[in-house]
């Protein structure tokens, strides 16, 4: 995430036409202005400011009489309220001459990423004859990119969970080998063990399903309701971690495999029609960069459905192709996604999401996952490395299907 940047957010205005930014929070209700004006790691006052950010010319503030330092750090003259109609006739004040101003607002239901602002604010500002836009595209900017030390603690972390792979299937294959088992939850924790020796922190535990539990997309194993992995089960790990430090961004991660030396056509048959899914997403990224074509969102998530549906999986792809990624694992810049919403928000240089096609049957479920990161220049990078088959346990477990 960037510092505050006054210039480049105007230049940011000129450029989507609009004539200011309003930034607005309660309590910390709206978590992305607070980021965008460098407030996440300062106390949460109890009152309500505004933050106007025209497109040219000085910042304006609105702070209550009980805080009137709250936004002290930022650039702009103040204007402290105490009485309720004190601060509509200051909302309009600071807006006087705007017509359309970005908030984090979404209309209807469309990108509850984005939509933070209560509907009587936006109803205030509308009353005041002035048009609200959605801050996507901004917020992505300069709350959803990343800096070139995140990039680096990116591929440090995507290092960490590559190898999680190869330790977790290893086990996996030393358990079995003999005719033995493993539980999901012994797996998890091994992943759990080694994150920690490597300084990498998570939100939740790694998901290791097997068998069915592998057709749910966020099935999580828990001791006691786990289930064990033996010889001939179809496994699915999906893991996430960053590095523990500030600003840590996260690597996020899916691989199958099959405990057996040789894998079923059916395992196999499936995992190809996601393969492809996913190569076509990542391809129509690189074709928008390379010839600086605007890309969003859901044509990402197109170019992977078209696959899945094409090969008559159609009904078994049950969530978007990707979701942003941050300083948590879902960021909060574009999602390749046009099932759940239809994502309109720019794919942006400096952001990154991931791309995790899958087909969820009742006997098993296949997804495969890698990281996308776009560079300033336009670069695309894809982290994790592309599976290429279905791991056969037993015969490699070190190889990660590549």
């Amino acid at each position: 995430m960037s510092q505050f940047d006054l210039p480049a957010i105007q230049e940011s205005l000129c450029q989507f036409g609009l004539d200011g930014w309003l930034l607005y929070d309660f309590r910390g209700n709206n978590v992305l202005a607070r980021r965008v004006l460098d407030l996440a790691h300062r106390p949460t006052g109890s009152r309500r400011f505004f933050y106007f950010i025209p497109r040219q010319g000085e910042p304006r503030k609105l702070v209550h009489r009980i805080e009137p330092g709250a936004l002290d750090h930022l650039p702009g003259g103040a204007t402290v309220y105490l009485r309720w109609q004190e601060l509509e006739a200051g909302v309009g004040a600071m807006l006087g001459g705007a017509k359309r101003v970005a908030m984090e607002y979404a209309p209807r239901v469309s990108n509850p990423y984005i939509a933070r602002i209560d509907a009587g604010v936006i109803e205030l500002v509308r009353s005041l004859g002035v048009e609200v836009e959605p801050s996507g595209d901004l917020i992505q900017r300069f709350e959803a990119s990343w800096t070139d030390e995140q990039w680096a603690m990116h591929q440090e972390a995507t290092r960490v969970t590559t190898e999680a792979f190869n330790i977790a299937f290893g086990l996996i294959a030393e358990r079995t080998g003999g005719g033995g088992s493993i539980r999901e939850t012994e797996v998890q924790r091994v992943i759990l063990d080694h994150f920690e020796r490597h300084d990498l922190t998570t939100y939740s535990p790694p998901i290791v399903a097997v068998g069915p539990h592998s057709g749910d997309p966020h099935y999580e194993p828990k001791a006691g309701q786990d289930a064990e992995i033996r010889e001939g089960e179809f496994v699915l790990i999906d893991l996430w971690a960053k590095c523990d430090r500030p600003g840590g961004v996260y690597s996020d991660l899916t691989r199958v495999g099959f405990v057996g030396r040789e894998v079923p056509e059916r395992f196999e048959a499936v995992f190809q029609v996601v393969a492809r899914a996913r190569d076509a997403a990542i391809a129509r990224v690189r074709n928008a960069f390379q010839t600086r074509t605007p890309l969003r969102g859901f044509e990402v998530d197109d170019a992977a459905r078209h696959e899945i549906e094409a090969a008559g999986f159609g009904e078994a792809f049950i969530h978007r192709t990707g979701h942003s990624i941050g300083e948590e694992t879902h960021g909060n810049g574009a999602n390749m996604d046009n099932l759940e919403t239809h994502e309109t928000r720019l794919v942006l240089p400096r952001t990154c999401f991931s791309i995790e096609p899958g087909i969820y049957l009742p006997e098993f479920g296949i997804r495969s996952e890698v990281d996308v990161f776009i560079d300033a220049d336009g670069g695309v990078h894809v982290t994790g490395g592309l599976q290429t088959r279905v791991l056969p346990i037993l015969s490699d477990p070190t190889a990660s299907g590549q």
